[in-house]
């Protein structure tokens, strides 16, 4: 069994083959610009999760306009193929992935194991040099809002059950015992998740050097843990990153036909006044 959509994943081999190739261009997602600077792929620039691909006055992803206007600055032009990675197995790099596609980049795919997998092979090398490109007009042409869930529909869903919700956040996040990750802010007021979720924790589709595990031991995974693959789904997690991962996995990897990515998360979930909240603690 293979994957649905080879193509959206690159190895870290093809990626060193393709340093210079002019109609590619590497992008490295992060949280913490210090870790670009402390060195990266050769030829990648750096767009921030934090700065750059959230609106920094509403919570929201990077419009339309600031999307073209961050693009253009990077030069990317609508035709190259882009290659995204980044630290965390590509949490945040997934998440760069899913916004590419809901603008309409036609050709986007991200580095399989991520910076952790190109880190461990001792014929990849690191630099700290800061390309620059010129200077391009990007124009989206297309936006794919399907790709997205937003409150109304996940209370839709609660109630019909017409699809999947899938929590891919911790055991303890989803029974309950705690609101966000160790170390992280809690910015719910609640904890627990969504009625009639299935929790397939992110990490449980990688395998130990961060790339993603086999098209069938994929698919074994999710149907264990009681997902249907002929329905749609809706994957969420506290703020989106982690579910973004989850969704490239089931929609690019395993196919699924209707895949959306809950980027509020349980930081609106959470806060949300009569809102529907199981708990297994």
């Amino acid at each position: 069994m293979s994957y649905a959509n080879p193509e959206s994943l690159v190895s870290t081999n093809w990626v060193k083959d393709n340093l210079k190739n002019p109609n590619v261009r590497i992008v490295e997602v992060n949280v913490d610009p210090k870790v670009y600077d402390a060195g990266h792929v050769p030829g990648a620039i750096s767009l921030s999760w934090v700065t750059q691909l959230q609106d920094q006055v509403a919570r929201d992803i990077v419009g339309q306009s600031g999307f073209e206007q961050l693009l253009s600055d990077a030069g990317i032009n609508p035709s190259d193929t882009v290659i995204l990675y980044g630290d965390n197995n590509n949490w945040f790099a997934a998440y760069g992935y899913w916004l590419f596609k809901i603008y309409g980049h036609t050709d986007v795919r991200l580095m399989n194991g991520g910076r952790a997998k190109w880190l461990s092979e001792d014929d990849k090398q690191l630099t700290t040099d800061r390309p620059t490109f010129p200077h391009s007009t990007y124009k989206i042409t297309k936006i794919r809002p399907e790709l997205r869930a937003k409150v109304p529909e996940v209370l839709e869903v609660t109630a019909t059950k017409r699809a999947n919700l899938v929590d891919v956040r911790s055991v303890d996040e989803y029974t309950g015992k705690i609101i966000a990750p160790p170390g992280m802010t809690e910015t719910a007021q609640r904890a627990g998740h969504v009625p009639g979720a299935k929790n397939i924790p992110w990490a449980q589709s990688v395998n130990p050097d961060g790339t993603f595990k086999s098209a069938e031991d994929l698919r074994t995974l999710y149907a264990n843990a009681g997902v249907d693959f002929s329905k749609p789904a809706i994957a969420y997690c506290r703020i989106g990153e982690r579910s973004s991962h989850t969704w490239f996995v089931l929609r690019e990897l395993l196919g699924v036909a209707d895949v959306k990515n809950y980027d509020g998360s349980w930081t609106e979930y959470g806060n949300l006044i009569g809102a529907p909240i199981e708990k297994n603690v």
